[in-house]
């Protein structure tokens, strides 16, 4: 238990639902709206379809006041209630967008006895890519969600995603990584893990990498494929000295790199005793005969 929440206790007349998130199809944000609230919104969309408002909301001109009063009449509303519903329902799209929200509902909104709204239950989900512009969230939402190493690697902007395997996997370009992961899977390996350090990473982010994926138990040997474009190969090389140094790697690598200053990065790593293979295949079948049988 992180916290606990103490709220009024709430006498409710009607529960009704209202919220928005984005639709994927239409590539535009949605106002849902429902005179059935309490309960999960897709199954009441699935028994009584005719009970769900949608309204598509046009990014140009946005959602506006009377659109919400729109809604609300829809819902059977009128008169001061109206208004007052309005108001509600364009604060949570205000609040939706101030916070690039994927996902924002009120789940009950719930009507009193005495003809006021009261917003029982709400809950957003904040779009990832745009926590560098909510630095007040961030850390809760990180802690509260990811695993540790997957805090880490939002701290060092690193992508990754854990899996359920035994075989660490760093690498250059979500397509590369991707392709890395398929390579073990083929030849019968488990990847442990997804990491890609983006491009143009200097050795520091190599180093973040190779700690955070190390610091999952389950990895037993690591593959590190480079592809150097903008990502230089001698700089890839001295973040795994580096990383070596202050961590202190016990766990068999497997390395590739290919591309730009891929000699120079070869030549650091072949003397301080790193062996480098230059086919992703080749590798591949190494570091799963490792992670079987060891080196």
């Amino acid at each position: 238990v992180r916290s606990v929440w103490i709220e009024e206790k709430i006498q409710a007349k009607k529960e009704l639902y209202f919220g928005m998130t984005v639709d994927r199809f239409l590539k535009s944000y949605v106002a849902i709206a429902s005179s059935e609230g309490g309960v999960e919104i897709e199954e009441v969309a699935a028994k009584t379809p005719e009970k769900v408002i949608r309204f598509p909301i046009n990014p140009q001109c946005g959602f506006r006041p009377y659109h919400a009063r729109q809604i609300a009449k829809r819902m059977g509303y009128g008169g001061n209630q109206l208004s007052l519903l309005g108001s509600i329902f364009h604060c949570l799209y205000r609040a939706g967008m101030d916070y690039d929200a994927e996902l924002i509902e009120m789940n009950p909104l719930v009507e009193t006895p005495d003809g006021n709204f009261v917003a029982v239950d709400t809950r957003i989900i904040i779009d990832d890519n745009a926590l560098f512009r909510h630095p007040e969230f961030k850390e809760r939402i990180l802690e509260g969600e990811l695993s540790p190493q997957e805090i880490e690697a939002a701290k060092n902007d690193l992508a990754y995603v854990k899996l359920d395997g035994d075989i660490g996997v760093i690498g250059n370009g979500a397509g590369l990584v991707m392709a890395t992961l398929d390579a073990i899977q083929l030849y019968g390996g488990r990847p442990a893990n997804f990491l890609d350090v983006g491009g143009g990473a200097p050795s520091e982010k190599i180093e973040a990498a190779l700690k955070i994926v190390l610091s999952d138990p389950n990895v037993k040997a690591l593959f590190i494929n480079i592809l150097g474009g903008i990502t230089r190969c001698d700089e890839v090389a001295r973040g795994i000295l580096a990383a070596k140094e202050k961590v202190g790697v016990e766990k068999p690598l497997v390395i590739r790199l290919v591309g730009t200053n891929e000699e120079e990065g070869k030549r650091i790593l072949t003397e301080a005793g790193i062996h480098v293979l230059e086919s992703m295949e080749e590798a591949a079948q190494r570091v799963v005969e490792i992670a079987k049988h060891g080196e």
